[in-house]
């Protein structure tokens, strides 16, 4: 039996228990064959921070902080240009020759391909953002599709509109009509071209499975390798379809409170504890599709400015242990040309970015209440075991029983946020957490002799 015992129930002298079965791992779905994401993607993606008014200038400053603050040393690479590069109108967005979404050249002067340029002379990779659907205005132009005798008018159903958080006026294309795929595949080679190496794309529901297969289609017809993430909310229902196709997608709406002071809750602070709890949930449901191609996307990681992003350290802490024991994409969210120093030491921890890049998506062992414990088997037998404290007020005690992660007799047990060996512990393992709090174990297993073996 699992306990756990919070403060409350301790003043009255009260145990909690709560057992839950060790959950054997479902047939997991064939991963995307794309040859991309073998592990977790790890950067920084401009939506949190930067929002609504992405530029030239801005994208570029954070790609030089990831350099300068040793963070891309540690295997932050990407860095994402999100949503609001394009050009809008009164009928939605601006278009090229070719019906595809112009950007702003106010905000990116020298255009997208200088910017990917800018990225990759400092040894970064970029990633770029697009919806579903091809725009009013490449419709109401009745703009060619590159390389074909089709035109816009010919590939899109308007009577149907695709999700979009910017210009709006999205139509969707209709695939069983000639020119659709093509149409996707010009805009694959235009981002090809371009630099970008990492593609997501937003707004997809249960319902743009076509669009999804004619983007993975067209992005690997492009020769170019392409990560190709899925945004947002994705339902769970069709998971082991967007494992076949893709190598990421958000699991949830965002993590983001929009709270903050400037235009659509822009500002500080960036999220609160109440949205990175939520995921506790949804990373335990989302566990069995994630592995080697395809990840559960937590959504961004908002650590970098201290505690005016929203969380507290401890809070923090356990936003990145929550995302690695899930082997969840780390792409911060954060200002990274004003790095907070206890949060690069927390980015800058190796023990932590191990645990995410291991690959291994670890399964929530225990859920009573604010205490929660989760568990991943390594390669050579050592258990990675995560116990928080999840509540907002009063301290908890939490304990997992060895028998719950699949251990016998004793475990030599590591901390991997201080580093500290804490010896062999027979049984169980106990830790008092304040609210938001958490411990991150390396457990390896010992043998009658009080040996470390491989187990």
């Amino acid at each position: 039996m699992t306990r756990l015992r919070t403060a409350t129930a301790a003043a009255a002298g009260l145990l909690v228990a709560t057992a839950i079965p060790l959950m054997a791992t479902p047939h997991r779905a064939a991963a995307s064959d794309n040859g991309r994401a073998v592990r977790p993607a790890m950067g920084w993606s401009s939506w949190s921070y930067v929002r609504r008014q992405p530029t030239e200038a801005a994208i570029e400053a954070q790609a030089d902080a990831l350099v300068s603050s040793g963070l891309a040393r540690h295997g932050f690479v990407q860095v994402n240009l999100d949503d609001f590069w394009q050009k809008c109108d009164a009928n939605g967005f601006q278009v090229d020759g070719y019906g595809r979404w112009s950007p702003d050249p106010a905000k990116f002067p020298d255009g997208i391909k200088s910017l990917a340029d800018h990225v990759h002379a400092k040894g970064l990779k970029f990633g770029f953002y697009v919806t579903p659907g091809i725009a009013r205005n490449a419709v109401l132009k009745n703009t060619p599709v590159e390389g074909t005798t089709y035109h816009a008018k010919d590939i899109a159903d308007t009577s149907k509109t695709e999700k979009n958080y910017n210009c709006k006026n999205m139509y969707a294309l209709d695939y069983a009509r000639p020119g659709a795929q093509e149409f996707v595949d010009s805009w694959a080679r235009q981002f090809a071209s371009w630099g970008v190496d990492y593609l997501k794309i937003d707004g997809v529901g249960g319902q743009d499975i076509p669009d999804v297969q004619a983007w993975d289609k067209a992005l690997r017809a492009t020769g170019r390798p392409i990560t190709f993430a899925l945004s947002n909310n994705l339902p769970i229902d069709q998971a082991t379809t967007w494992r076949t196709l893709a190598n990421s997608w958000r699991t949830q709406g965002d993590v983001e409170c929009y709270c903050g002071p400037g235009p659509s809750g822009s500002g500080y602070p960036l999220t609160d504890w109440a949205h990175v709890a939520r995921r506790f949930d949804s990373a335990a449901a989302w566990q069995p599709y994630a592995g080697p191609g395809g990840w559960n996307d937590l959504d961004s990681l908002e650590i970098g400015n201290g505690d005016r992003a929203g969380l507290d350290a401890d809070q923090r802490r356990s936003q990145f242990t929550l995302w690695s024991m899930a082997a969840a994409p780390l792409l911060l969210g954060t200002d990274l040309t004003r790095l907070d120093p206890v949060d690069r030491a927390m980015l800058t921890n190796d023990r932590l970015i191990g645990v995410d890049q291991d690959g291994i998506a670890a399964q929530r062992v225990v859920n009573s209440g604010a205490g929660q414990v989760w568990s991943k088997r390594e390669s050579n037998g050592d258990r990675v075991v995560a116990l928080f404290n999840t509540g907002t007020s009063g301290s908890a005690t939490v304990t997992v029983d060895w028998s719950r992660i699949g251990l016998t007799g004793s475990g030599d047990v590591t901390d991997l946020w201080s580093g500290a060996h804490k010896g062999t512990v027979a049984g169980s393992y106990s830790a008092a957490l304040r609210p938001g709090e958490t411990r991150l174990i390396r457990v390896r297993p010992v043998d009658s002799r009080g040996t470390a073996v491989d187990r």
